[in-house]
């Protein structure tokens, strides 16, 4: 500061090292819009990047959660789920039909015939059976009782009815006319041969003697089943064929 008469004059002068430089003044804001730098949600195809990628899945959100690489959709997984469901029913399904096939072959009537495998059982039941059946029908005038009482152990039910009924007439014209009836078995097959039961087809030859008068041949065939009782075969139905 300069002092002159009376009064105090301020040094005006700039004074370089505390003179304040100026500021530069902001540039005022332009009225065009500004070009966001953001990326665009998406992007037109041809593989430019995009803010889920690059290339050609840029940008479709959908296409990644379908296909991605943290394994399958929700939908795929249900139908996965239903398929294998379907498939166990269709293999238990299968499963339960093979084993009823199964049963029933194994219980077909071929398999559960023993006369077709075991020879031994087989050869005792015709053996047994054609014995009976010679004895039943064969007597004389003077043998018709101990006839019966043969009957009464190798016949049983339905046969032994039958034949009660059937043999007191034969008693009575045996006694009259002195008739004699021999009967052999000529074969008696096992049809059928199961644990307690057999059936057969018997032949027979009989011949019929009248006293004063010549003999009689007749064959005879018979459907007859037995079964075991007491350990021994028994005739329980004679039907002639």
């Amino acid at each position: 500061m300069k002092r002159t008469a009376g009064t105090t004059v301020r040094d005006t002068s700039p004074d370089p090292e505390t003179e304040e430089v100026p500021k530069t003044e902001e540039p005022r804001e332009s009225n065009e819009p500004r070009k966001s730098e953001e990326p665009r949600e998406s992007e037109e195809p041809g593989g430019h990047e995009g803010p889920h990628g690059d290339g050609e899945n840029a940008g479709n959100g959908e296409t990644e959660e379908a296909t991605g690489t943290t394994g399958t959709s929700p939908r795929r997984t249900r139908w996965l789920r239903v398929l294998a469901g379907v498939l166990t029913v269709a293999l238990l399904a299968t499963g339960a039909t093979l084993f009823v096939k199964g049963q029933r072959l194994r219980d077909t009537p071929a398999t559960s015939n023993h006369a077709l495998t075991d020879t031994e059982a087989t050869d005792r039941v015709s053996g047994e059976v054609g014995s009976a059946l010679s004895k039943v029908f064969s007597y004389g005038p003077r043998s018709t009782a101990a006839t019966k009482e043969t009957a009464k152990r190798v016949l049983a039910g339905k046969a032994l009815q039958q034949y009660a009924a059937l043999y007191g007439q034969v008693e009575k014209q045996a006694a009259d006319q002195k008739l004699t009836l021999t009967t052999q078995v000529v074969h008696a097959g096992v049809t059928r041969l199961g644990t307690g039961s057999a059936h057969l087809l018997v032949f027979l030859d009989q011949v019929y003697e009248r006293e004063g008068k010549a003999a009689t041949t007749a064959a005879a065939q018979l459907s007859v089943t037995a079964e075991l009782r007491g350990g021994r075969w028994v005739v329980v139905e004679i039907t002639s064929r």
